[in-house]
C-alpha cells in the first residue's frame, strides 16, 4: 500500500464539477485579474477568520512582507520570529526591509517560546510574529502580556479554521498573514495568500502596496509591487472554503485515530495540543529516535512521511548574517533531528493510518 504525505487529488474530486463550471465563466468573461470571485472569496474568508478585512495576495511570503510594510517597519526595526518555522516567516520580514530576531520554540508544542520572546525584547522590537504551527495557534494572550503594546503579526499559514479559546486564527493579533499553497488546509492550484486585519487603514495599505502602490489605476503615491490574488485561484479557494469545516473535522478524526494507534508503539512522542486550542491538524508531527533511518525505511515501504523542518532556520545560509551557530536554539535543533510528519489529509482512511503506524513501529524496531 503506497500512501502519500498529502493527497490533493481526493480534494479536487470533491469540487471538480463546481470548478469546471466556474472556470468556464471566468474564461467567458476573461476577468482573470480582480474578477468578482476575488472579492467574494475575500469576504467569505474574512468572515471565517472573524475579521473585517481580507486582502488576497500572490503568496504567503508576499502576505508577510506586505503586512510588515503596512505596519510601517523599516531598516531600524526588528520583528521577533520563532526559529522553528519555514524560512518564509523570516524572509518576508527581510524582504520588507526590516530585521529578524529569532527565538527558540517550546520543546513540547514546538510553538514560539514566550519566555524567549520576553528575553529578546528591546526598544528596537516593533512586532512579534508567532507562527501557528502544524495546525494549532500560538499562545497569543501570554505573548501579549509580556510584549505590551508591541503588535502581534500572526503567521497563520498552517491554521485555517483553528481556534484559540474560541477565537479564530487570523483574528488574534493586529494583522495576520496566511498562505494558500496547495498543501494547506485550504489550498489553491498554485501560489496564493492573504492578509487579515480589523484595521481598515492597514487593509487599504496592503491592497495599495500589492497593486503597485496604487489605490486607482495610473495613480501611484507610494512604491509598491504586483501581488494580487488572481481570479482563477479565487474560484478554487471559494469552492474549497465551503468544505473546509468538514475537511478539518476529518483531519481531527484522523489525528484522534493516530493518537490511539500510537499508544502501542514504543519510542514515539505524539503531538501536544496546547490547552485552549482547537487544532486543525495541517500536519501530524511525531518525534522518533533515529529519525532519518526510520524515514528511509518508511519511504522504502511506500509511506510518504516528511520532515518539517530538517535544517533549522538559524542554520540556513540565507540567514547566516544573523550570526547564529549550532547550539543557539537547542529546542528547535532537537526537534529538527527527531520530528517526522505522518501522512495527514482529508480522505485518509483508517486502513491507511493503520498501515502507516504498522510500518512506523517496524521501522523503529529495526532502528
Amino acid at each position: 500500500m503506497r500512501i502519500p504525505l498529502v493527497d490533493l487529488a481526493w480534494q479536487h474530486q470533491q469540487i471538480a464539477d463546481q470548478i469546471t463550471a466556474e472556470m468556464a465563466q471566468v474564461m467567458e468573461t476573461t476577468a482573470f485579474i480582480q474578477g468578482p470571485q476575488v472579492a467574494e472569496f475575500e469576504e467569505a474568508f474574512a468572515e471565517l477568520c472573524g475579521v473585517e478585512h481580507c486582502v488576497g495576495v500572490g503568496s504567503g511570503t508576499d502576505a508577510i512582507e506586505l503586512a510588515v510594510r503596512a505596519l510601517g517597519l523599516g531598516r531600524r526595526d526588528f520583528v521577533i520570529v520563532p526559529a522553528n518555522s519555514f524560512i518564509a516567516s523570516a524572509l518576508g520580514v527581510l524582504r520588507a526591509g526590516a530585521n529578524v530576531r529569532l527565538v527558540d520554540c517550546d520543546p513540547g508544542t514546538y510553538l514560539i517560546d514566550v519566555e524567549a520572546v520576553e528575553a529578546a525584547l528591546g526598544p528596537e522590537v516593533k512586532a512579534v510574529m508567532p507562527v501557528h504551527l502544524f495546525g494549532q495557534t500560538a499562545p497569543v494572550e501570554e505573548l501579549q502580556e509580556v510584549i505590551g503594546e508591541v503588535p502581534i503579526l500572526e503567521d497563520a499559514a498552517q491554521s485555517q479554521g483553528a481556534l484559540r479559546r474560541g477565537r479564530p486564527a487570523g483574528s488574534l493579533g493586529r494583522i495576520a498573514a496566511t498562505s494558500f499553497y496547495p498543501g494547506k488546509n485550504i489550498g489553491a492550484y498554485g501560489d496564493a495568500g492573504a492578509v487579515l486585519t480589523d484595521d481598515a487603514e492597514l487593509a487599504q495599505m496592503v491592497r495599495n502596496l500589492g497593486n503597485w502602490g496604487s489605490p486607482q489605476k495610473y495613480y501611484h503615491p507610494v512604491v509598491g509591487f504586483n501581488s494580487r490574488l488572481d481570479t482563477v485561484q479565487a474560484v478554487v479557494l471559494k469552492a474549497k472554503l465551503a468544505h473546509l469545516a468538514d475537511w478539518n473535522k476529518q483531519r481531527r478524526a484522523a489525528a484522534e485515530l493516530y493518537d490511539d494507534l500510537l499508544r502501542s508503539v514504543d519510542g514515539v512522542t505524539p503531538p501536544v495540543v496546547l490547552p485552549g486550542n482547537e487544532h486543525v491538524w495541517h500536519l501530524y508531527v511525531v518525534r522518533v529516535p533515529n529519525r532519518d533511518q526510520v524515514m528511509s525505511s518508511m519511504h522504502a515501504a511506500g509511506i510518504g512521511v516528511g520532515i518539517h523542518y530538517p535544517i533549522p532556520m538559524h542554520l540556513q545560509g540565507a540567514l547566516s548574517s544573523l550570526g547564529h551557530n549550532e547550539g543557539h536554539f537547542p529546542a528547535t535543533e532537537a526537534a529538527a533531528r527527531e520530528m517526522l510528519s505522518l501522512p495527514m489529509f482529508p480522505g485518509i482512511t483508517p486502513e491507511q493510518q493503520e498501515a502507516v503506524v504498522g510500518v512506523l513501529g517496524q521501522a523503529i524496531g529495526e532502528g
